[in-house]
């Protein structure tokens, strides 16, 4: 096992690696940006560098100050977390040659995986299946058009590099595909530098599902069921939940032995997950795959008892996955909801600021996840996500009631939140139903003046 592990993040995913690595007596070292100087993954961490001013690109995403500390703190391991450097195949393959271990899949499954294009032909020849589009890069308009014209439209323009829902635009006509075409490949250059772009079929309504995996280095690969993550606004979760409304028993072993060939196709290792559309008629296709941790984590956890961060330091530590894993089976019902500190009534306009009063709920079935408490000044420099809610029960109704309730109890004064929305998504008899998809936001709420008020 590790002595000493560097955490390349800042929020609540750097306090739960600190837990996990806690739980395994293994120190930590925190890294932080000027902005970040009092929040509690810095206090509670056994010791702490800044690495730099406030802006992601000049403390997180600055891989040669990120090194620096792990050589002052002479650490044997660094857990990126997710988002910033977690998926940055140049990081990890830095790290090795600095003969520190990365906790997460080898430099070569994080790029091939990373790119979407290739990660799309890597999945088709391993046989799990794809929605129709593009082989390969579209890199003009015209041959955009030929594609729409082949496969018929709605289609879906995306980023190669893209991720959190940037880079994507749909696309009903040649109209609207040339205009997106455009807008999909500027704002692909600016947020990840690079442009390039693919176009598939868009599957309408449909669920977006996903499936987690652990793979261990001795070539034994598992998946851990489902999450159903189609509450989004803008292409970005709000709500989460396993196992889903809509995958029975047959589906979830076709899903889960596609997911585990594909990890086996690139020879993947640590912790994955693996994304899917879900049309109504239960076919699935291929989205893409996260190599690293997701926001969402916890609800898989909570259903099957199974500490995912402590999984990863072991598998990168060089432990098996052991026989207990081989026939592991779903415990309960759980759902997270994310904790946004943005306005949902006023376009999910983020809310920075300071929280003035923080009342936590409690009580069976209720985990909390967070960075945040009273005093706490939320930076506006970074992701508006300050805390994850948690909620488990033996069964689907018990754990909405749980979150409902959880809910009510639940006060964060001095900025926005999302609470209030969520509440309104969990009451709704669709939802209570499963009856839901991607887009049971812009379906079920207005956008107009209200943000997202109630349809009447």
């Amino acid at each position: 096992m590790f002595n000493k592990i560097l955490i390349a993040n800042r929020g609540e995913i750097a306090l739960r690696i600190i837990r996990a690595c806690r739980d395994l007596g293994v120190k930590t070292l925190a890294v932080y940006s000027e902005a970040d100087k009092n929040s509690p993954h810095v206090r509670l961490a056994d010791e702490a560098i800044c690495i730099g001013k406030a802006a992601s690109n000049e403390s997180y995403l600055k891989i040669e100050r990120i090194i620096g500390a792990a050589e002052i703190g002479d650490v044997d391991a660094i857990h990126p977390g997710y988002g910033f450097l977690a998926e940055n195949a140049h990081f990890a393959e830095v790290c090795e040659s600095c003969n520190i271990k990365f906790i997460g899949p080898k430099p070569s499954a994080i790029r091939s995986m990373g790119d979407k294009a290739v990660a799309r032909e890597t999945a088709r020849k391993a046989g799990v299946p794809i929605t129709p589009g593009s082989d390969g890069l579209v890199d003009t308009e015209q041959e955009a058009l030929k594609v729409a014209k082949k496969i018929g439209y709605p289609v879906m323009i995306k980023a190669v590099a893209g991720g959190g829902g940037r880079g994507m635009r749909r696309a009903h006509n040649d109209v609207s595909l040339i205009q997106g075409f455009h807008a999909a490949k500027m704002e692909a250059e600016k947020a990840f530098g690079n442009g390039g772009l693919y176009v598939e079929k868009l599957i309408e309504q449909p669920h977006h599902i996903e499936f987690q995996v652990l793979a261990d280095r001795f070539g034994k690969v598992i998946h851990l069921g489902e999450r159903d993550c189609s509450i989004q606004r803008r292409n970005q979760k709000l709500i989460e939940e396993a196992p889903s409304a809509i995958v029975n028993a047959d589906l979830r072993k076709k899903m889960g032995k596609a997911s585990v060939k594909l990890a086996e196709a690139v020879q993947y290792e640590n912790a994955g997950t693996i994304e899917y559309l879900v049309d109504h008629a239960g076919n699935f296709y291929f989205m893409e795959m996260n190599t690293r941790i997701q926001v969402e984590h916890p609800v898989t956890e909570e259903v099957y008892g199974i500490d995912l961060v402590r999984k990863q330091i072991e598998i990168a530590a060089g432990l098996p996955l052991g026989k207990e894993y081989d026939d592991v089976k779903p415990l309960r019902h759980a759902i997270e909801i994310r904790i946004n500190a943005e306005d949902p009534y006023d376009n999910f306009r983020p809310s920075p600021g300071k929280i003035e009063s923080m009342f936590a709920p409690g009580g069976i079935g209720v985990r909390l996840d967070t960075h945040a408490y009273a005093g706490y000044v939320i930076p506006p420099y970074y992701d508006s996500m300050i805390g994850k809610l948690i909620v488990t029960g033996p069964d689907r109704k018990t754990a909405i009631d749980r979150a409902l309730r959880a809910l009510g109890e639940f006060s964060i004064r001095g900025v926005k939140t999302t609470i209030p929305l969520a509440s309104e998504i969990l009451r709704h008899g669709d939802f209570q139903k499963g009856d839901y998809s991607t887009h049971f936001i812009e379906s079920h709420f207005s956008a107009g003046v209200g943000g997202a008020a109630k349809k009447e």
